[in-house]
């Protein structure tokens, strides 16, 4: 792919801005979404503010160990949704279960320096030889194809009660569209920030749509939801991890033992999500970051960004492939663009109209959005696929088991444990290429 912006490029200061502001309406939908689900199950106080800021936070520890040399944002993390909920339920009190989800995301974190330091001494070659092509490719496709159902579900849904399936629909297909065209026939510097220009047209649709059924008395036609607004004031600082957490002595050691079991075995799932996300995002930006800036470094980062993001946020971040996914449409690989979204997101969040805005955003419209990120993040899995030959068996069953099980949504849970649908596809990928590894030596 023949980017307009490579990784050390430096686009001027107003198209910076509008970059950062494309790569934070990106991520923002799901980095805000996981503190959302941990307050409806387990009746927390976590916010999106906190956690926009977390995110933010987090991608600039990134970035600094990364040396500004992965394009790639750190947002909230879904995999570790059971983990945080393992920490209030073990917990003696509320607040001792805020201390938990950063003692947790500690433990994660020091899984990362672990496998960094390991790498550092061992090099990745033998990652290269454990996942070739052939899983990789299926892999990285698992990671948009799991996350469908999600942007088709958005793209139906009305964030508002009583609001019409049919008018989400339509207000999701004009944001798609219009970020499609300006996507493909825009000028330079409408094809790089396709995602403003396609949601601002679907709040648009969304509030005309409003407006009209407010006047003829119609709620079906109400699919935006501005209550988000009512007494935000202007300026807020968030509800930190740490300033919800009270009284440390609380915590005994069964209660640490629990965070082990909940969060460790869960860091090392995600690190294969990483690998994923960092082998597609090299080959989109044609530069292989588990050599440059290196592994060790990216893990790092991922890491001890995690243990930051949520020491403000509550949330445990990781690489999102929505950023991934806006660096492939725009073709703008710029890392001062992560840069600017990483302080994008700490500003937005201390300003409470910003962060009512982007909580007003219909659903409907971030799954218009979400359709063209997801799908390009599939398309990118199965151009990994184009030097791979499917017609050795043994390439075409580790293919099929990948594709197989991920599509099915396989994931296996072991009490608080959960792996996942793409780590599972995953894992199996890998015992079934080195179970048929014999094949390639006799070709």
């Amino acid at each position: 792919m023949k980017l307009i912006y490579g990784i050390k490029d430096k686009p001027k200061t107003g198209e910076i801005i509008l970059f950062a502001l494309q790569q934070l309406l990106a991520i923002m939908a799901a980095t805000i979404a996981v503190p959302a689900v941990i307050n409806s199950i387990c009746g927390t106080a976590l916010t999106a503010s906190a956690a926009l800021f977390g995110a933010g936070c987090g991608s600039i520890v990134y970035l600094l160990f990364t040396k500004s040399s992965s394009p790639v944002f750190l947002g909230s993390s879904f995999a570790f949704i059971g983990s945080m909920c393992s920490a209030f339920a073990g917990a003696s009190s509320m607040a001792v279960g805020y201390w938990g989800l950063i003692i947790g995301a500690a433990m994660a974190g020091l899984v990362y320096v672990v496998l960094a330091i390991v790498i550092k001494a061992c090099g990745v070659k033998w990652i290269d030889k454990l996942m070739p092509p052939v899983i990789i490719g299926p892999t990285v496709a698992i990671i948009g194809l799991s996350l469908s159902s999600n942007a088709v579900g958005d793209l139906m849904k009305s964030s508002v009660e009583g609001g019409s399936t049919y008018v989400a629909l339509i207000c999701g297909l004009i944001t798609l569209a219009v970020t499609m065209l300006a996507s493909t026939y825009g000028k330079k510097g409408v094809k790089l920030v396709p995602f403003i220009i396609g949601i601002l047209a679907g709040y648009v649709a969304a509030s005309i749509f409003g407006i009209i059924g407010k006047a003829c008395d119609n709620p079906a036609l109400v699919v935006i939801n501005y209550s988000a607004f009512k007494n935000c004031g202007f300026v807020a600082l968030p509800d930190f991890t740490f300033l919800l957490g009270g009284n440390t002595s609380e915590i005994t050691g069964s209660y640490i033992l629990t965070l082990f079991t909940a969060y460790v075995p869960v860091a090392f799932v995600v690190f294969a999500e990483h690998l994923a996300d960092h082998k597609n995002l090299s080959s989109i930006v044609g530069v292989n970051l588990l050599e440059e800036p290196g592994l060790t470094r990216t893990l790092l980062g991922d890491g001890i960004g995690s243990i930051v993001g949520t020491f403000f946020g509550g949330c445990p971040n990781t690489t999102y492939g929505e950023s991934i996914g806006c660096v492939a449409i725009t073709r703008n690989a710029s890392t001062v663009s992560i840069w600017g979204a990483a302080f994008a997101c700490i500003i937005f969040s201390l300003i409470s109209p910003l962060v009512a805005f982007l909580e007003t955003i219909p659903s409907c419209v971030m799954g218009g959005v979400c359709v063209a990120l997801y799908g390009f993040i599939a398309v990118s899995g199965f151009k990994m696929l184009q030097g791979v030959d499917l017609n050795k068996n043994r390439n075409l069953f580790v293919a099929s088991v990948i594709f197989i099980t991920g599509v099915g949504g396989m994931s296996v849970s072991f009490g608080a444990v959960e792996i996942r649908t793409v780590a599972c596809a995953l894992i199996l990928g890998i015992l079934a290429n080195v179970m048929l590894s014999k094949e390639q030596e006799e070709n």
